[in-house]
Order: C-alpha cells, then structure tokens, then sequence
C-alpha cells in the first residue's frame, strides 16, 4: 500500500500512518551546517569575553578541579602531596569525578595553566553545546524551531557567565547533548555505530558527571523503529544496552586505578555516599551542608572507607525516619529549580571589589528570570495550542495543561518562598503521560526529558544546589523551541499543517 505524505507549513513531510520509523537526516544540510558555524561564532564571541574580562582565580570546587588538572599536565597524576613525619608523600585522590580535570590537563599541558586557560575552554566548550543543540534539535522539530533552540543555548545569560567559572557543569551538558545527537544522527542508516559513539561520549561524560550514565536507557528510543512491539523493544533495548556497555567500558580503566592505588574500589568518585549524608542527616536543609566526624564518621583511613562509611550512615538516617528524609524533598527539589545564583556567588568569591551585593543582587535577579522561564517554555513545549478543531476530551486536557503551568508560573511568583520546581516535574510529567492533544513527541523529545528527569530524581535523593540544573539548561533551551506547536491529532491526513520534523521517529 502507498503512503501519501502532506508538506506542513515548514516545507516538512510526514506520513499520516504516523512516521514511526528511525530518524532520518533532516533536509538543508548545507545551509543548516552554516548556520551552526556562525552559531558558535555568535556563542563563542560573548563567552571569551567574560572568560577574559571576569575570571579569576578559582574558587569553591573550582580551586580542586583547576589543583588536580595541573597535578594531571605535570605528570602527577589525580593527587596531592601529604607530610608524613616530615617527608612529602604522592597521595591519590579520587572524591571528586576526574573528568573534568582531565580535560583541563590537555589544555593545560599545551598552553599551560595560565589563569585564562580554562575559562577560554569553558567559552569553547560552551560554544560547542549551543551547536550540538541546535544540531540535535533537528531531529526533534522543525528548521526554524531548531534554529531558535540554539539561538536560546547561544544567548542564555547563565551560560554565557558560566564561561568564567571553573567548574564541570558544560561540559557535562556537552557530553549528554552530543550523545543524543550521536545516536539520532546514525539511527537510521547506521545505529549500532551511533549506539556505540553514543556510549563512548556518555561514558567520558560518566567522567565527568557520574549520574550522566542514567541516560543510556534512553538513547533506545532513538532505534525503536517500526514493526511489532516486540522487534521494536529488541531495536531499543540493543541500542540502550549497547551504549551502556560502551561508557561503563570506558570508565573502567579508572576504576581499576581506583581500586589499585586507594583504599577499597570505586566506580568513578568517591562523593555519592557523602551526598547521600548531607541530604538525610538529622540537620539536612536540602542543601549542601558541612558534615563533620561527630556527625558519625569519627575514624576513617581513606576516601573510600570514608565515603561507604557516609553511605551507611546517610541509609541508616533514612532507614531510623524515611518520612522526614521525603519531606525534605520539596526543599532539595526547590534548591536546584527554583532560582539560579550560583554563577553571582563565585564571581563574587574570586573577586569580590568587582561584584558588590548590589551588582551580584541584579544579577540573581536576571538569571533567575531567564531560568524560570525557560523552565514554563519548556513545559509548555510539551503541551499543545489549544487553537484548531481539536476534539473536546483532547482541547480540555491540554488547556488544563496550560493552565497547570501558568498556576505553578503565578504561584512561583507570589509566594514567599517562590517555588518554581514543580515546573521541572511538570516536564517530566507532561513528557511521559499519553495525554490527549498532545503535540507530537518522537525520541528526541522523550531523551530529553529522561536527561529531566534524571537531574530530578538525583537531587531529590542527594540534596540540591541551583548550580546542579545548568547540565540541562540547553535541553530546556531546546524544549523551549517547541512552545505553542498544534496537537498531534491534527496530523490526521484531513490536516492542513503540522508541525514536526522531516520523517520523524514519533514514539
């Protein structure tokens, strides 16, 4: 039987049985490979100028990921030196991810680690994921639509400053952002080598961040491809298990120096039982707070019999009162959602007559808009124009959608505290539920949610910090380029337009 195919508004096709094959290369390619060049020019060119006019001197974790990548270009490897009865002893260090410090060493080693070396990382770097999303995003949406998306990740204020912090958060956005572009870009014609360059991007990014590595299931919905349940399930799951064997291979080799040179074996880190402590101790806020030996962990020899000691800790403290632990979820939820000044507070920690309250105030006070923001525009890029002859049942659950944001919107705004985090839940929510009207969904869109809902659930579990949302920024960039598309039931052969990519993967 022969499929006819309608052209939307935007020069696009879709089947009206629905697409529900692999992604295919989008059209325009060359112009769209310009386009991206002169995105990261447009990117790059504010980036390098706060990396050069505004950084300083590291501070807060930025002071041991900058100590370790110069420890690393030396030829030290990941450590410090300790005095044992008078004498300098070489001692191994793995509590924070090597990953980032690792990159930096590269750097470091080829132009040394002057103070501008990794803040012109950071601007490239930065620059680098406004071009990925924008790359990615044309397998989830339309040209213009992904356009806008890098357009949003190029320009947003709290990523252009980051570039002057030393600090993991963008890169670790690029490793998840690149992974899903990786495996879109080849799930039609070649998925098992995007399945594998896939594993191997999220595997360094495992580096980096350990939690990226809960992205890999999602990358399966990118193969699901067409035919039974059953043939599409066994597409997913080799693509999804093929990545993760990938990046859990590539982390190994640092596992095992962990387990040679420290005190017991860990996987990446060594911070994920001392999280899990600060986030269920009997003082936890929600926040990051300082834990002490009389805390619980009064005698420990090393890192890791530290951190497993932390870990028991943190279990039996949820264990002895589960209900407090999950009443402090809101909090940890709101610490990470609701506002962003984590940038304001460490230029104003490495340079301090530069930022006075006022000029850091402000500054809160505009990254803060831009997030929330972005968050209601992501969310609403999940939920349908309510315009157009929809039916009743699919009008009504999509205006409930909107309203449901505009609510959480107006509340976040009118309330004391402020709490914008229901928003991500929202994303999250809209996202995975069949609701009825909804736009269309295909496996881009379902892989960023998943990276959401990651962010999520990791920090209701740990404890939240707003500089913790900023790995998924430019995924909220992305969503938000999706705001105000028609509903999914006007892709019905008697629809005039619908707004979707060329042949997209609709799962």
């Amino acid at each position: 039987m022969r499929r006819s195919r309608r052209r939307t508004r935007e020069g696009c096709e879709i089947s009206p049985l629905g697409a529900r094959g692999a992604v295919d290369k989008p059209s325009d390619e060359g112009r769209d490979r310009l386009f991206s060049a002169a995105l990261f020019v447009l990117a790059l060119l504010p980036r390098l100028y706060v990396a050069i006019a505004w950084a300083r001197e590291p501070v807060w974790d930025g002071h041991y990921y900058d100590f370790g990548a110069r420890r690393i270009a030396e030829g030290l490897g990941y450590s410090d030196d300790v005095v044992v009865g008078g004498q300098r002893i070489w001692h191994p260090w793995c509590h924070y991810p090597v990953g980032y410090s690792g990159f930096l060493a590269i750097f470091y080693r080829l132009f040394g680690a002057g103070p501008a070396t990794a803040p012109v990382v950071n601007a490239v770097t930065g620059a680098l994921v406004a071009v990925l999303v924008h790359r990615l995003a044309r397998y989830a949406t339309t040209k213009n639509r992904a356009r806008a998306a890098g357009l949003l990740c190029a320009l947003d204020p709290g990523l252009i400053i980051y570039a002057a912090l030393v600090m993991t958060e963008p890169l670790a956005a690029l490793g998840l952002v690149a992974a899903g572009w990786l495996v879109a870009r080849d799930a039609k014609e070649k998925p098992l080598r995007g399945a594998l360059l896939a594993g191997l991007t999220l595997g360094l990014a495992t580096l980096v961040r350990p939690q990226s590595l809960l992205c890999a299931p999602a990358l399966g919905l990118f193969t699901l491809g067409d035919g039974t349940l059953r043939t599409k399930l066994k597409k997913g799951l080799v693509t999804a298990g093929l990545a993760l064997a990938t990046a859990v291979l590539v982390v190994v080799p640092w596992t095992a120096r962990n387990c040679r040179v420290m005190d017991g074996c860990a996987f990446v880190s060594t911070n994920a039982g001392w999280n899990l402590a600060i986030g269920a101790s009997p003082h936890a806020t929600g926040r990051f707070e300082t834990l002490r030996a009389s805390d619980g962990c009064k005698v420990v020899t090393g890192q890791v019999q530290q951190d497993q000691c932390w870990r028991d800790e943190g279990l039996r403290w949820i264990t002895n009162d589960p209900i407090r632990w999950l009443s402090l979820v809101p909090k940890k939820l709101g610490h990470t959602f609701d506002h962003e000044s984590f940038p304001m507070g460490y230029l104003g920690e490495a340079n301090p007559a530069a930022w006075p309250e006022p000029r850091k105030a402000t500054g809160r006070a505009v990254l803060t808009a831009v997030h929330v923001v972005l968050l209601a525009l992501a969310a609403l890029g999940l939920v349908a124009s309510p315009l157009g002859r929809l039916p009743l049942r699919a009008r009504l659950t999509q205006i409930a959608a909107l309203l449901a944001v505009v609510g959480v919107v107006l509340h976040g705004i009118s309330a004391d505290a402020h709490p914008f985090w229901p928003l991500a839940l929202l994303i999250v929510l809209f996202g995975a539920l069949p609701l009825p009207g909804a736009p269309a969904r295909n496996a881009s869109v379902g892989y960023l949610v998943f990276a959401v809902a990651t962010v999520a659930l990791t920090h209701a579990v740990f404890f939240g910090e707003d500089r913790y949302h900023v790995v998924i920024t430019p995924v909220l960039c992305l969503l938000a380029a999706l705001v105000f598309r028609p509903s999914r039931a006007l892709a019905a052969p008697a629809a005039a337009a619908v707004d979707v990519p060329h042949r997209p993967d609709q799962v």
